[in-house]
């Protein structure tokens, strides 16, 4: 994949050292190194169970259903979910992991047999996908990363994993496999900063997504639902 260029650029940053009344500086800029970083001490000896059941706790406070399964039993807890919104369209990313969970046969098999109308999201349909997901009841993928701290989904976008998926039908569900979960902010910058040290693709797209959409922007009055989901689920899934 080809990688992106910057235009004019000697050109931008000689205008804007103008504007500051002074020349342009060229030298590259020494990063600081400070004497206390306490981000890094939250929950820094927390077992994989215990950030668990950190993330348990904050979905109370972000009116968010968790579950947690076993591999065998992800199917019937998607399918409980289903039932209980009375759902009858579902869209999801066109993800590896659903094969890898053993869902590719009940979601794009047993569900249409049910007469639920399932789309994976696809390239070739272009912004027919945003208009599916417009419409679906349930929107279904995996979180990429998972801060216990906040009760936040951290989704990386491409071109299969559309983040319409999460942000527009009526109901979102994140599969969350217990391996992603982290506990903040702090490991998924890092995580990103690093690829990008390494010269590595980064996703054009990163969704940090807590529970349903909600705003208090009004008066401080918390209204959720606003411009997104309306409700929101998490299935935290047992990987190791």
């Amino acid at each position: 994949m080809e990688t992106g260029k910057i235009y004019n650029k000697d050109k931008f940053l000689a205008n804007v050292a103008t504007k500051f009344g002074r020349e342009r500086i060229k030298t590259p800029v020494e990063k600081p190194v400070w004497k206390r970083q306490p981000q890094w001490d939250v929950l820094k000896d927390a077992t994989q169970d215990e950030l668990v059941e950190v993330l348990k706790k904050q979905c109370e406070v972000i009116h968010t259903q968790v579950y947690e399964v076993n591999t065998s039993q992800l199917k019937d807890q998607i399918s409980k979910i289903i039932e209980q919104y009375e759902s009858n369209s579902v869209i999801t990313w066109n993800d590896d992991r659903f094969k890898e969970y053993a869902l590719d046969e009940f979601l794009f098999e047993e569900l249409p047999n049910d007469g639920k109308d399932v789309h994976k999201w696809d390239l070739a349909k272009g912004e027919e996908n945003i208009e599916i997901a417009e419409r679906a009841d349930v929107g279904i993928t995996f979180s990429d990363m998972t801060l216990a701290e906040s009760g936040t989904v951290v989704l990386f976008s491409n071109s299969d994993k559309g983040r319409s998926v999460s942000l527009l039908p009526k109901t979102y569900v994140a599969i969350i496999p217990k391996s992603t979960i982290v506990p903040r902010m702090t490991q998924a910058t890092s995580y990103l900063s690093s690829k990008v040290k390494e010269g590595e693709l980064v996703p054009s797209c990163v969704n940090f997504i807590t529970g349903p959409s909600n705003s208090a922007d009004i008066e401080l009055n918390l209204v959720v639902g606003v411009h997104g989901p309306i409700k929101a689920s998490y299935i935290i899934v047992n990987d190791k």
